[in-house]
């Protein structure tokens, strides 16, 4: 197969975010800098982000707010300390006066690099922190550390990291079609297609990992496997690996419990896709760069 590079980064990533991860366990830096008027919060209200609505949405990152929240070190930006604020406790959104919080997966525009990837962060971490309260080893209750990327059990001491969901999204292709599918998880009313995707699983590795969700999701067997790049995809905890691959099969044979439908798409057919009634998958997912890269690549 021949190897298509990605054309641009894809959405959360590719920012200017300093993590600075040296910082995360100076217990008396992070103090200061709580307190320090230069530093800057980044909202979330129940996975939603504060968001400066416009042509090009903006994250709004403030000074500390009066709101008491769980909160996590995100890094530095030209040498300013971020923060994340999870402000979820009420049970309507706080209002800050400027902005609103919003469903970053239901946004059209694309945000600017640095905001996409500070958002991600935040919302990936906060989930993380939100939804692993008590340690998985002795059930003990859990303490943030470490500018809050650990969570350390009061119990048996054990230090519990963030969990990403390694996933493989891949497009597979065949001479000059591409073969994309409709989950019953996608929205009916929108009708779109899009590259086939799967959660990696233990003692796999992620080509044999691209192989067998084809397999197992449209009966298509695949040869060779190509990388393409990678997407951090917080909703709520994957990494997205994309690939390209090679279809040795033309036949489809859906497995209906997961999947709606899929097809082989021809180049006339992706580009006449408005007058043929069906829509590609957004324009922040590593999906549709994948798409877009194959497309442009001849």
């Amino acid at each position: 197969m021949r190897i298509i590079r990605p054309s641009r980064p894809n959405q959360y990533s590719g920012g200017t975010l300093e993590r600075a991860v040296y910082l995360r366990a100076d217990t008396a830096w992070l103090e200061t800098a709580l307190a320090d008027p230069a530093s800057r919060f980044v909202p979330f209200w129940r996975g939603r982000a504060l968001i400066a609505p416009g042509e090009i949405p903006r994250a709004v990152l403030l000074p500390r707010p009066a709101q008491n929240g769980a909160w996590v070190f995100l890094g530095l930006v030209e040498g300013a300390p971020v923060f994340a604020l999870d402000v979820s406790a009420p049970e309507e959104p706080p209002a800050f006066g400027v902005g609103e919080f919003a469903d970053l997966r239901a946004m059209t525009a694309l945000l600017p690099p640095l905001d996409a990837e500070i958002l991600a962060t935040a919302r990936g971490i906060l989930h993380w922190r939100a939804t692993h309260k008590y340690c998985p080893a002795c059930g003990g209750a859990t303490v943030p550390v470490r500018g809050g990327w650990v969570l350390h059990c009061g119990g048996c001491g054990r230090e519990n990291f963030p969990r990403i969901d390694a996933a493989v999204i891949m497009l597979v292709t065949r001479g000059g079609k591409l073969l994309l599918g409709q989950s019953h998880r996608f929205p009916p009313e929108r009708n779109f297609y899009s590259t086939l995707a799967g959660f990696v699983e233990p003692g796999e590795s992620l080509e044999d990992a691209v192989r067998r969700e084809v397999l197992e999701e449209v009966g298509v067997r695949v040869g060779e496997v190509v990388y393409h790049s990678s997407q951090p995809w917080p909703f709520p905890a994957s990494l997205m690996l994309g690939f390209y691959a090679e279809g040795l099969s033309d036949e489809i044979v859906l497995e209906v419990e997961e999947m709606r439908d899929a097809r082989w798409f021809t180049r006339e057919e992706i580009a006449n896709r408005k007058a043929l009634g069906f829509n590609l998958p957004p324009k922040d997912s590593i999906a549709r760069r994948l798409i877009e890269d194959w497309l442009e690549s001849e």
